[in-house]
């Protein structure tokens, strides 16, 4: 794999994080799923993607057949009960993981500060904090787009970012998602989330 294929490939593995995580699933990202648009790699990458990959197939053999708008429809459902609420069964927000930070406190600012470091910020108008999942991997994603475009000082943000951030929290993600729902989409994301977080800790381990 050349380093645009690399860099093609990282991207779209945390565009589908982000896209299952940010909100509901939306309807079109749902049929793009059930379509025959996925590719999986032909081998391993680390036991974490693996397992999640092999949890989507089967989420998606179970579905591909049936009406997207059913499709998204319970996974709108899914998602209010894991991650909204009114109780959410899940919080995944790096700061209710983390022992040594207060949740929304001092943690989050944290956060706030490794992106500023690195000029970006997250969306105004985004309803969560600024910790949560899909904001964390929106980071990364543009962090993974700078390495593309040359600047090589986005290796050193996210060797920081990994180090003190991510990699602090994603195992109690995966294991409380685990506890909530033993398969199905939201899963195999989690996995998938960990899944590179390890892949992109070796990649920049070689880069910085």
């Amino acid at each position: 794999m050349n380093d645009e294929a690399l860099y093609e490939a990282r991207l779209e593995l945390v565009d589908f994080v982000i896209e299952t995580f940010w909100d509901t699933p939306e309807e079109a990202f749902v049929e793009r799923l059930l379509g025959d648009e996925l590719q999986f790699p032909d081998d391993s990458v680390n036991e974490s993607m693996d397992e999640g990959f092999d949890l989507l197939r089967a989420w998606l053999d179970e579905n591909r057949d049936r009406n997207v708008v059913a499709v998204h429809e319970d996974l709108r459902q899914e998602y209010t009960e894991l991650f909204v609420g009114p109780r959410p069964q899940v919080l995944p927000h790096e700061t209710h993981y983390r022992d040594d930070t207060e949740f929304i406190g001092e943690g989050l600012a944290e956060v706030e500060a490794s992106y500023g470091a690195a000029g970006w910020a997250a969306p105004d108008d985004y309803p969560e904090e600024d910790d949560f999942i899909a904001i964390e991997m929106t980071f990364l994603r543009y962090l993974i787009d700078q390495q593309r475009n040359g600047h090589e000082e986005a290796f050193g943000f996210e060797r920081v970012f990994i180090d003190e951030h991510l990699s602090r929290w994603v195992d109690d993600f995966v294991a409380e998602t685990r506890e909530e729902t033993d398969d199905g989409l939201f899963l195999a994301a989690a996995l998938i989330s960990r899944g590179i977080v390890q892949f992109e800790d070796e990649i920049v381990a070689q880069m910085v």
